[in-house]
């Protein structure tokens, strides 16, 4: 596994939800890659932090423009 692998697989592995050979291959490349292993354990703070927080209600001004951006999005989707 490379680091590539590991960035495409992150959630998966994070999720618990990589098969058992892709798990160990992807956990023996932590071991060797410092670069790789930084970004899967702050990844997991980070999910773990959000997932601990009270949800942010958004101003009105920028609730309208997400809603009015969503709409675009959509409406682009279906033409």
């Amino acid at each position: 596994m490379n680091c590539k692998s590991v960035i495409s697989e992150l959630s998966n592995y994070l999720d618990g939800e990589l098969e058992l050979a892709a798990k160990r291959q992807l956990e023996q490349h932590l071991v060797d890659c410092q670069e790789c292993n930084l970004v899967v354990n702050q990844t997991k703070l980070t999910v773990d932090i959000f997932c601990d927080s009270e949800p942010v209600a958004l101003p009105p001004d920028v609730q309208t423009r997400l809603h009015e951006a969503l709409r675009r999005k959509f409406s682009e989707k279906r033409t």
